[in-house]
């Protein structure tokens, strides 16, 4: 799998992905995390790929997922404030939002994970309470619950992976 900055161009199929990732969130027990907003908003996405921080996946020359990642000593601006826990440590890290996969392709998240990680070791990913997918994938990825964030999202914190991704190539490489 092969993972580059999305580009104007793509816009119209990662929203079929996002739509498609809403559907299957509802079916596992979490329709309210993206589902009554429409989230995410097309000017989001554009605002991303704008600002350099939209990815895609493609396998077999395919986009089957998408994803958001940046990162930065302040990266994201509500994991300033953190309850019933504490980061590891304050270096910069990574963040990974929105991850998003057609269904097409098995271990598109991990690969997203896998991706990141080769970028910035540090990493940190959060997801609503109710996303239990991405709560159970997160043990195979090797992050840790690290705290709750006051958005009451379960924040997860990076450790090194326990395994090499199935899905991509050993070092992605990101090819803008």
């Amino acid at each position: 799998m092969e993972i580059r900055k999305s580009t104007e161009s793509d816009v119209g199929r990662m929203m079929e992905i996002f739509a498609h990732a809403r559907r299957f969130m509802a079916e596992h027990g979490n329709p309210n995390q993206w589902g009554p907003r429409n989230w995410p908003p097309e000017a989001l996405i554009r605002q991303d790929i704008e600002e350099g921080n939209s990815y895609v996946c493609i396998d077999e020359g395919r986009i089957v997922g998408t994803f958001f990642f940046v990162f930065g000593k302040d990266a994201e601006p509500t994991y300033a404030v953190i309850t019933g826990g504490a980061w590891l440590d304050d270096s910069p890290y990574g963040v990974i939002h929105r991850i998003a996969s057609d269904g097409t392709k098995k271990g598109v998240g991990e690969c997203c994970i896998n991706w990141a990680l080769q970028q910035c070791p540090h990493l940190r990913v959060d997801t609503h309470e109710d996303n239990k997918v991405v709560q159970n994938c997160s043990k195979s990825w090797a992050l840790s619950t690290a705290a709750r964030s006051i958005w009451k999202r379960t924040v997860l914190r990076d450790l090194p992976m326990k395994k090499p991704c199935r899905n991509c190539a050993e070092r992605p490489v990101l090819r803008i």
